[in-house]
């Protein structure tokens, strides 16, 4: 009996001793998950000391992230709306046209220069794009048009709240938020990407007949880009009422690039001097991949080239004239399989009957930079923003003094191997008969194929 009144008692001890060890696991656990939440918080707003310091003050405003916008998944951009009412909301704002500000800067003018975004949803890159176009000088003479492929009610508090020139939102109506399980979302019956014709064809899927060059089923994460870049510049010269008789420059920027303070001042040098010594420029290029800066010697240098999609891409400027020669070859557009708007581009300019290629003039000093480490192209591990925007940051500081030039000097280049070669077929992605003639039809159809996608 003693015998089994000591078992008894080991056992209590015993199952007490696993409760405290279970207590103390689930408190520690509890910590480090307040730490992680911490943690969470800085890298969501991802703006380090060093980069807010050469940040003027009163324009904290745009970086700052409110702790209980946070998500415990940075790209779980949050909204309470269901896809009916965000449609509906994406509807009023597009028939609205709503220009904000206009009753402080003025209204829009025919030769007023446009920045066309192009925003998905990272915020964080989004916000330092705004810091550095609120430091350009003479931003407030433009007109900024955010054009954006996700509703989400924290972007678009942040874009209405800007006070240092005009802004217009436009939402793309076709993209896989407002379309989750449908075309041009992600039909349930599409194909999977890797299946092999036979397979499809057994499968009885949507797209079966139409795989991509290299064999793929579309993927509507990357067919959106390009859907998104034809919408915008469409809706922008061809549908817009402030910009119907507009006849200024357009610049083409992303959520994840970074202007330099004299960028407009660089843009109306490039038009005045493309004007003088070649008129046959049809883009501008405020931007390019460099792995070296050498403003003390560049900054007042520019070239004059043949166009190519991955080294003049970013901070592209072209006006209406050049839109109404691209739309004249948008079958050359529509049709390539490439999902990639910028290589679609480079095989209509390689395709122009009795027209050269494309010519782009451009800075020598970059005036626009890539600042964006995570994305559909860029799969880095360590996606931290303010390492890239400090370097950016510091490398502008740095070259202040070589900033404004009075003038310019154009050296002309035919070009190296890479902008002469013809492309002999694209990337893929677009093989998808239906991509092909939804893009056709965004600028034709106009309210006729709104009404589809919105309703049915």
């Amino acid at each position: 009996m003693p015998r089994l009144k000591y078992g008894s008692i080991l056992r209590v001890f015993v199952i007490l001793g696993l409760l405290c060890l279970w207590v103390q696991i689930m408190l520690s656990a509890s910590s480090m998950s307040m730490d992680k939440d911490g943690e969470e918080l800085m890298n969501y707003n991802d703006t380090s000391e060093q980069v807010l310091a050469l940040v003027p003050p009163e324009l904290h405003k745009y970086l700052t992230v409110h702790s209980k916008n946070v998500s415990v998944n940075a790209t779980d951009r949050t909204t309470p709306k269901n896809t009916s009412d965000i449609r509906r909301a994406i509807e009023m704002v597009n028939d609205a046209q709503t220009i904000y500000n206009e009753d402080i800067y003025g209204p829009v003018q025919n030769d007023t220069i446009i920045i066309a975004i192009q925003v998905h949803t990272r915020l964080t890159y989004l916000r330092h794009l705004i810091v550095s176009l609120a430091q350009a000088k003479d931003i407030d003479r433009t007109l900024l048009v955010f054009s954006h492929d996700y509703f989400d009610e924290e972007i678009n508090s942040l874009v209405r709240s800007i006070d240092f020139t005009k802004v217009m939102q436009i939402f793309y109506p076709y993209s896989i938020q407002t379309h989750p399980n449908e075309f041009p979302g992600m039909d349930p019956n599409d194909c999977p990407r890797d299946a092999k014709l036979e397979q499809a064809l057994k499968l009885k899927c949507n797209n079966a007949l139409h795989p991509d060059l290299h064999g793929h089923y579309r993927e509507a994460k990357y067919t959106q880009t390009k859907h998104h870049w034809w919408w915008k510049a469409n809706r922008i010269f061809n549908q817009l009422q402030s910009t119907s008789g507009h006849t200024g420059m357009v610049v083409f920027l992303e959520e994840d690039h970074y202007v330099a303070e004299d960028f407009i001042h660089m843009l109306n040098l490039l038009r005045s001097t493309a004007d003088k010594t070649c008129p046959q420029c049809e883009i501008l290029c405020l931007g390019t991949y460099l792995k070296t800066y050498q403003y003390h010697s560049n900054t007042d240098k520019v070239e004059i080239t043949p166009w190519h999609s991955s080294m003049h891409n970013m901070g592209m400027v072209f006006n209406k004239t050049v839109w109404n020669s691209i739309m004249e070859l948008e079958q050359e557009f529509c049709a390539y399989d490439d999902y990639n708007w910028d290589y679609s581009l480079l095989h209509l300019s390689q395709n122009r009957p009795g027209r050269e290629k494309f010519k782009v003039i451009l800075c020598k000093g970059p005036r626009v930079f890539h600042i964006g480490e995570c994305g559909i192209h860029h799969k880095k591990s360590n996606c931290n923003a303010s390492t890239v925007i400090s370097k950016v940051q510091k490398l502008l500081q740095n070259a202040k003094q070589y900033m404004f030039p009075s003038r310019i000097m154009a050296t002309i280049t035919a070009g190296g191997a890479k902008h002469n070669k013809k492309l002999t077929k694209g990337n893929g992605g677009w093989g998808d008969i239906r991509d092909q003639e939804m893009c056709t039809n965004m600028t034709k159809v106009g309210r006729q194929m709104r009404k589809y996608f919105y309703f049915t």
